[in-house]
């Protein structure tokens, strides 16, 4: 008899024909996707255990999702048979569906993705180059006056650390038994026409990349000083913060566990 095995993958995506990550009735989601080509592979009913429940139009480089079950195929084989069928069967080099699994590993019994994580790194990209580009309209912010990022950098200060950050919370997310949570790092920096914001942190409540995005885009347009963040962090009023950023710019880059498994 087969034994059962705990599995993790990681996987990359490119939200912008999802409705999210987790599994919904009569819309497409990356979960579910992900869960009948893993069944089909698998030979028996897989249910993935996500780290991060992405919304619409997020994409991912580093997602990871955890399943159990007593499956024949061997690991090496599973990546492979699943982005075939992912990428609609073709299997030329440069074939590739929207969603690929990148990794493939086993993992001790007591290991769940979610529950065992101890942090993330998202990435926004906000596209500043002073002109509409429609071939980038699924994959970043587009804001075409040019963003003062020093001072974004100094409203980053005032972010980084560890606060209650309800003011960075969207109304609509599962409830939370406590908003405090620590960002160890927060950086903003240009590459090319790209405006870049680097944030990893133990854990963010529902939007708070986008919604820390889109204060410091205020910051950056001149319309709020880098000192209003302090002010607004200590307010607990999301109406103080900024705007949500639209979901096409953030990514999912990794995800962290106190031992890389």
């Amino acid at each position: 008899m087969t034994r059962e095995r705990n599995i993790l993958i990681t996987i990359e995506y490119d939200g912008s024909d999802f409705c999210g990550w987790q599994i919904q009735p009569n819309v497409r989601t990356v979960q579910g996707d992900l869960e009948k080509v893993l069944t089909r592979v698998c030979g028996a009913p897989v249910k993935l255990n996500g780290t991060s429940r992405t919304d619409a139009g997020v994409h991912a480089l580093g997602q990871r999702a955890s399943f159990k079950g007593s499956y024949g195929i061997p690991l090496d084989k599973i990546a492979e048979a699943a982005n075939n069928i992912l990428a609609g069967g073709r299997k030329t080099a440069s074939s590739v569906g929207d969603v690929k699994i990148t990794d493939v590993k086993e993992v001790p019994a007591d290991f769940h993705a979610r529950f065992s994580s101890r942090g993330k790194k998202y990435r926004y990209v906000i596209y500043n180059g002073g002109n509409v580009d429609i071939f980038r309209r699924n994959y970043c912010y587009q804001v075409m006056a040019k963003l003062d990022t020093d001072s974004m950098n100094k409203a980053c200060s005032y972010i980084k650390g560890t606060h209650d950050f309800a003011v960075f919370q969207a109304s609509g997310g599962p409830k939370k038994k406590t908003t405090v949570r620590t960002v160890h790092s927060l950086d903003v920096f240009r590459k090319g026409e790209d405006v870049i914001i680097e944030i990893t942190g133990d854990g963010f409540l529902y939007n708070m990349v986008r919604i820390i995005t889109g204060t410091l885009v205020e910051v950056g347009l001149g319309k709020r000083q880098p000192q209003d963040v302090r002010d607004m962090i200590d307010s607990k009023d999301r109406k103080q913060a900024g705007h949500t950023a639209p979901p096409e710019g953030l990514y999912l880059v990794e995800v962290y566990y106190e031992q890389e498994i």
